[in-house]
């Protein structure tokens, strides 16, 4: 019996060791190293949250990462202008316009386009949590090639398991938070560890460094 159950054990803890082993995304790069983008143009963000800031909110902490990883990025007010004076008022319709037409105009060599697909804070009787996620992709606005994919996720609750005071502890901090969450933008700061996630270069398929980098040529 006692033999049964130490096989058993082990074979529990087997597949929880592979259960928790998850393959690292693999990437094509050949097109992207072919391409080697030297200035990114960034396209206002797709909204798919019900919140009304997240694009913005979203489009206005993406050029750090990006200049980080060694790219050159134009300036995000003198974009958005140009694309009004063109016509071009919503991030829907922007995100149409042929790559071409965008390096006519800016002469940037790609464009990232990113779409939110998560923003705010969520009230779950006993917690509170604030999320963002997003997906990017940079295409080649000389071929129309995407060169590069990538999402990334952060919460307000990572590592917060801290569950002292009991149940109405519990509840009365979740209120506490959703009420100051509500009163403030709490998911702006996070979109910034999203986007600092999403688009920094140096880990696996991540962006890879650009040309302004001393590590540009290393991945």
């Amino acid at each position: 019996m006692i033999a049964r159950s130490l096989k058993l054990m082990a074979g529990l803890l087997a597949l929880a060791v592979l259960g928790g082993c998850v393959s690292p995304k693999t990437v094509d790069y050949s097109a992207y190293k072919q391409s080697r983008p030297k200035t990114i143009l960034v396209l206002p963000p797709l909204n798919n949250s019900p919140d009304v800031k997240a694009s913005y909110s979203m489009l206005s902490q993406v050029t750090y990462p990006l200049a980080e990883a060694g790219y050159y990025v134009l300036p995000i007010a003198l974009v958005d202008e140009t694309f009004h004076q063109n016509g071009l008022t919503t991030p829907a319709d922007i995100h149409q316009a042929p790559a071409n037409k965008l390096q006519e105009i800016f002469g940037a060599d790609a464009a990232l386009y990113i779409t939110v697909t998560d923003y705010g804070t969520r009230y779950m009787v006993i917690s509170s949590a604030t999320v963002v996620t997003a997906s990017a992709k940079l295409v080649d606005l000389k071929t129309g090639t995407t060169l590069w994919t990538g999402s990334a996720s952060a919460s307000s609750e990572e590592g917060g398991n801290n569950n002292s005071g009991g149940l109405v502890g519990l509840l009365i901090t979740a209120a506490v938070k959703q009420i100051i969450n509500s009163s403030t933008d709490a998911a702006h700061p996070i979109a910034g560890i999203t986007s600092e996630r999403l688009l920094s270069a140096g880990h696996s398929a991540g962006l890879l460094y650009g040309p302004r980098s001393p590590k540009y040529g290393t991945d």
